[in-house]
């Protein structure tokens, strides 16, 4: 038993919202694809940098106020 407690997460406080850890990823991955040659490696930064803001843009609709549960 640690801290009190049997189960449980380790909680970490963020500083930045989802969003702007999502957007950050994005930025660096194309800023490493700009410095590497066309290939492989590049083609896999874009990917996750276009994947990190779709989730971002995803996560903005989800926490829209006029987004409503289905029926």
């Amino acid at each position: 038993m640690k801290n009190g407690r049997i189960f449980g997460r380790k909680r970490v406080k963020h500083e930045l919202s989802f969003e702007d850890r999502l957007l950050g990823a994005a930025r660096d991955a194309r800023e490493a694809a700009r410095r590497l040659p066309p290939g492989k490696k590049r083609e896999m930064l874009l990917r996750a940098a276009r994947e990190s803001e779709t989730a971002a843009r995803i996560n903005r609709w989800i926490s829209s106020p006029g987004l409503r549960s289905p029926e």
